[in-house]
């Protein structure tokens, strides 16, 4: 079976997501995965590992993006081309972006299946670009097979028009692994104050209010230093956590190669959010064995409480209080570091998975079956 995996933007969560689905399916038996960034992918230069397989020149502006819609004809016929010679028996978008319908027209017309992973059902406030979504129901409506990676998130897709009365398959997101993650110190290690660590786009989504106002709450002398990390706008919580004693922001887009860095340096990440999908920012501190306080809401429920190492609490001032101060004086167990190879068989096993799901939707459309797909349970972990 060779499947195809793209994912067009420059930086963020959605190239690194390709990539791990792609390694996942690479470790199954008898799968190949083709993978499709973008020329400019940061996580190209973050790990040299990882093999562009189709490249596609995007964007950097708002008008080299009219220009790329504008060729749009002539990049469907040379994409098609491309795809002919690679001849994959699937295709998966890891997550949507603007020049998407591109490769879905292309891979339509050479007659191969699409998959699409939806993250976000609907619009976070601040979030994403304008016409994001509806540029994301067209290609749901174009695509064979919708994923979600939350039960969540497919219960808010499913009244939409753009499913055509299909309901989604609901995959996992395992931990997100950065080079040098796994081999962190364990939390406390450094013998100072705890170290809470916000990080991730800045958005109004994000809860950093309730976080300034519950950690006003904790005293003038607090038993701990946060930093608050991410790009956003200059915002008045911004400006109120900053005033905050003990805690920094840094209003600025944080590359790949510094993601493992920030994680070694936090004891505990925090995720205060209104509302939420999931959070691969938290995927990536199970991975590097840190705490996660998350509030309950939208898929973070499903992400985290089975999660020893997590802890969820109620999406107000008072409910992260009440938590953070737990955390603080009374932290639970200090929880391992997942091994690198603990991750990869995670990331084959939802791989598997979601192959087999969209193999049984697709038996006529593909030239595969799940019945020679073999997935391996994922080895259990030991609680610490």
């Amino acid at each position: 079976m060779r499947v195809l995996v793209w994912q067009w933007g420059r930086r963020g969560a959605g190239p690194k997501m390709a990539v791990e689905l792609a390694r996942g399916i690479n470790a199954l038996e008898g799968c190949q995965a083709v993978l499709s960034l973008s020329e400019k992918a940061e996580i190209l230069r973050a790990d040299s590992s990882v093999r562009n397989d189709l490249p596609f020149r995007t964007y950097t502006t708002l008008l080299s993006l009219l220009v790329r819609v504008v060729q749009a004809p002539w990049l469907v016929k040379g994409l098609a081309a491309r795809l002919q010679r690679i001849r994959p028996d699937l295709a998966i978008c890891a997550m949507p972006g603007p020049l998407d319908l591109i490769m879905v027209a292309a891979l339509h017309r050479v007659g191969v299946p699409v998959v699409v992973i939806v993250h976000d059902a609907q619009a976070h406030p601040g979030d994403g670009f304008p016409g994001q979504i509806f540029l994301q129901r067209l290609l749901v409506w174009r695509a064979d097979v919708v994923v979600a990676l939350t039960a969540h998130v497919a219960a808010l897709l499913a009244p939409q028009r753009c499913m055509r009365g299909r309901k989604a398959i609901v995959a996992s997101h395992p931990p997100f692994a950065f080079e040098g993650a796994t081999a962190l110190a364990r939390p406390l290690a450094h013998g100072g104050p705890i170290r809470l660590l916000a990080f991730g786009r800045l958005l109004p989504y994000k809860g950093l209010d309730l976080l300034a106002e519950a950690l006003q709450r904790m005293g003038s002398t607090p038993d701990y230093v946060c930093r608050v990390v991410g790009k956003g706008p200059d915002a008045p919580w911004l400006r109120q956590l900053a005033a905050v004693p003990g805690v920094s922001v840094e209003n600025r887009w944080v590359p790949e190669g510094e993601i493992a860095g920030l994680l070694a340096w936090a004891d505990v990440l925090l995720l205060p959010y209104r509302e939420a999908s999931q959070s691969g920012v938290g995927a990536a501190a199970l991975a590097a064995g840190r705490w996660v306080l998350a509030t309950n809401v939208g898929g973070l429920a499903e992400q985290f409480r089975d999660k020893p190492q997590a802890v969820l609490c109620a999406p107000t001032v008072e409910g992260i209080a009440q938590a953070l101060s737990q955390i603080i004086t009374q932290p639970p167990p200090v929880p391992e570091a997942e091994e690198n190879a603990t991750i990869k068989a995670d990331w084959a096993f939802m791989a598997g998975k979601l192959l087999s799901n969209v193999c049984r939707v697709l038996p006529h459309r593909a030239g595969f079956s799940a019945a020679g797909l073999k997935v391996a349970e994922p080895a259990p972990r030991t609680k610490s």
